[in-house]
């Protein structure tokens, strides 16, 4: 039975800045400009914008100070640097931020809680080593992880993406497949810091690994770069310049299991998923068979075998024979597209912005040269244990 939301919720404009290793503006001075570009785009004013939603998390293990319209963008500083006067003000704390925050902004709508919502993402590259610390003592579960290298994103990644491989028999060469096709696509927006700059599986191979398996190309690149996106009621979205975009369902993965930090066993990671893929399709109203873009999530690229395979794209242990033999190769008739919009590691780290992005730009008919037929569409983010998706329609 669908649990989708009463009256629908839609995205009616979109505004994103240039994406860069370092902008040479202040992340809130490009957030300020990005959100009037956007709500310009809904064919609104900051008038009329009476909510404001964000997920704020500045995204680094290091000892980089946070300061909110420097490194990260709030929805309360965001509102007041606009002028505007919200009734509705919220922002999203955790893992999964694009559907969490997503999720808190359709539910503000459907609620009367506010009519029209900024919904925006801010990420910033600090200066430095990005996970860089000085600390020399760790209290907390952190006391038995970090001396042995379990600190920072990578390290635990490796400890999975090697457990899946020894399991399947999956190779590197099937990982450098998924970076070609990212940077392939990437390198076509002219928005992206790998902007006609694809990568050669050659080049990718002759990377030395950071933690192995992963090499720094399996990682997105830390960026500065600010997306928006306007949403309204599906009734209201009607009388506005451009094809709604509904948002059909959603579904978060659940609290972690008591591990120790950044331990992420590969059932964990896979057995969590598919509990995310049920709950979406049970939300939205929606099945596999009816979804004609999926957008999975590669801010690390193992992420992209556990996507495939937990949405049902993919048999268990199969997603990294699939790559190999071109089955995401977006150019491939058949093939499934779920890299087309570049993701991540073809955009940098907006942190499931590429994926959004894409969904919105493909059923609003708005990709220009890349548009594919497309009614339905799935963005995946983060990892499937800490994450959630997302699904998008063109009707209500």
């Amino acid at each position: 039975m669908s649990r989708r939301f009463p009256g629908g919720v839609a995205i009616v404009g979109y505004a994103q800045s240039q994406i860069k290793r370092h902008a040479e503006r202040p992340l809130g001075v490009l957030a300020v400009d990005t959100a009037r570009a956007a709500i310009a785009d809904a064919g609104l004013t900051v008038a009329q914008v009476d909510g404001f939603v964000s997920a704020a998390l500045f995204p680094t293990a290091g000892d980089h100070a946070n300061t909110d319209g420097v490194t990260s963008v709030s929805s309360a500083w965001l509102a007041a640097r606009l002028g505007a006067d919200p009734a509705y003000v919220a922002g999203f704390q955790g893992m999964g931020q694009i559907p969490g925050s997503l999720a808190i902004a359709a539910n503000a709508i459907v609620s009367g809680a506010a009519d029209y919502v900024v919904f925006h993402r801010a990420l910033h590259n600090p200066t430095g080593r990005y996970h860089g610390t000085a600390r020399r003592e760790f209290g907390g579960p952190e006391q038995w992880s970090a001396p042995s290298g379990l600190f920072g994103p990578v390290s635990a990644i490796a400890l999975t993406c090697n457990e899946y491989m020894q399991r399947f028999g999956a190779t590197s060469e099937s990982l450098g497949h998924v970076c070609v096709e990212a940077r392939k696509n990437g390198a076509r927006l002219p928005w992206s810091p790998w902007h006609q700059r694809p990568l050669a599986l050659d080049d990718y191979l002759a990377a030395p690994p950071i933690v192995a398996p992963i090499r720094r190309l399996d990682c997105d690149l830390p960026v500065d770069g600010v997306a928006v996106f306007v949403l309204t009621s599906a009734e209201r979205a009607r009388d506005l310049p451009h094809r709604p975009v509904h948002v059909a369902g959603y579904a978060l993965s659940p609290p972690a299991r008591g591990r120790l930090p950044l331990h992420w066993p590969l059932d964990d990671v896979l057995e969590t998923g598919r509990g995310v893929a049920t709950r979406l399709w049970e939300h939205a109203g929606l099945s596999l068979a009816d979804v004609d873009l999926p957008q999975v999530y590669d801010g690390f690229s193992p992420f992209v075998w556990f996507w495939l395979e937990v949405l049902g794209l993919a048999p268990p242990g199969e997603a990294h024979r699939l790559v190999t033999a071109g089955g995401i190769d977006s150019d491939a008739p058949g093939a499934i597209p779920a890299l087309s919009g570049g993701g991540a590691l073809g955009n940098g780290r907006m942190h499931g912005v590429p994926q959004m992005l894409e969904c919105y730009l493909q059923l609003s008919r708005r990709a220009g040269a890349r548009q594919r037929e497309a009614s339905v569409a799935v963005a995946c983010h983060g990892s499937p244990h800490l994450g959630g998706a997302v699904a998008y329609t063109t009707t209500p």
